[in-house]
């Protein structure tokens, strides 16, 4: 008797989804379903990826062994699982690999829907971060956490869409992890915004700043990927204001229950809030640099 492929159903086709979704239609050894709240983004989806023979986006009669979200925060995820009934979907001791940016809270929600205990769920939070060019060449790295179960089977999963997977703890370290994460990008590109206003100020040949500084100690990913691009006042690369601002504020949150002040990211939030009132908030984060007007 030949045994049957694991069905998993991804929930998100977004700027990061679409990509991660599309490496993973290309593993034969499962049967994937594509759920997204515009179907026109799923049509299109489809037409893209549709050399695969597992792809559907109907799944009336379906049970899935595990779900794979990628979503906006925390409210589209509850919206997904208990309204829309996603959660109903998994067969018993299936899964929950999400793969959004959530506050610690949503653990705690997701775990006291009444179908989770019942069906022996587990939950796995699983951030990531490569930025819309992680996700699109397949190189994002993961942080995630959860218990030590299932570890090879997400391991396949995630590996189609990653190159650096990392279990950091149980449930809620991997959220934990991300805010460290965003923390350090929203102090990087305040430095490089500040660095590259007083370069063009004086006139400098920015292209031969780049090559002067990018192999000493001020190199980073960010200045790799988003020096020139903010030198040429370009911010279309994904990751957006308002999402940075969303995760700014979970990160603030968490470090007032750790009683911590942390004044340089209370200030990088108040800019990129100014930026979204200014109604910047679909630029990439590198935008920054746009409030010294250089």
């Amino acid at each position: 008797m030949i045994k049957s492929k694991p069905k998993y159903l991804f929930i998100g086709l977004g700027v990061m989804g679409y990509p991660m979704a599309g490496h993973l239609s290309k593993l034969n050894s499962i049967d994937l379903y594509i759920y997204n709240r515009s179907t026109n983004v799923t049509k299109k989806w489809l037409s893209k990826y549709n050399g695969h023979e597992y792809i559907k986006d109907k799944f009336d009669e379906v049970k899935f062994d595990g779900l794979i979200l990628c979503l906006k925060d925390d409210a589209s995820i509850i919206n997904v699982l208990s309204k829309n009934k996603f959660i109903e979907l998994i067969k018993p001791n299936g899964f929950i690999l999400d793969h959004s940016t959530t506050s610690l809270d949503l653990i705690n929600k997701v775990a006291k829907i009444d179908i989770y205990k019942s069906k022996n769920l587990t939950y796995f939070d699983a951030p990531i971060s490569g930025g819309e060019i992680g996700a699109i060449n397949g190189t994002l790295t993961i942080m995630y956490g959860g218990p030590s179960k299932k570890i090879n089977i997400l391991k396949n999963i995630m590996n189609a869409y990653s190159h650096s997977i990392t279990k950091v703890g149980p449930s809620g370290h991997g959220q934990l992890t991300k805010m460290v994460n965003q923390l350090c990008i929203a102090g990087l590109l305040q430095g490089l915004s500040e660095a590259i206003a007083l370069g063009k100020s004086s006139d400098l040949n920015m292209s031969k700043v780049f090559n002067a500084i990018s192999g000493g100690a001020a190199q980073s990913w960010q200045m790799d990927n988003r020096f020139k691009s903010m030198v040429d006042n370009k911010f279309d690369f994904g990751f957006a204001v308002d999402l940075m601002i969303k995760d700014l504020k979970i990160a603030l949150e968490q470090a007032n229950l750790n009683n911590l002040d942390l004044k340089t990211t209370k200030s990088v939030l108040k800019n990129y809030k100014k930026l979204s009132h200014d109604k910047n908030g679909n630029l990439d984060t590198s935008s920054l640099i746009k409030l010294f007007n250089v």
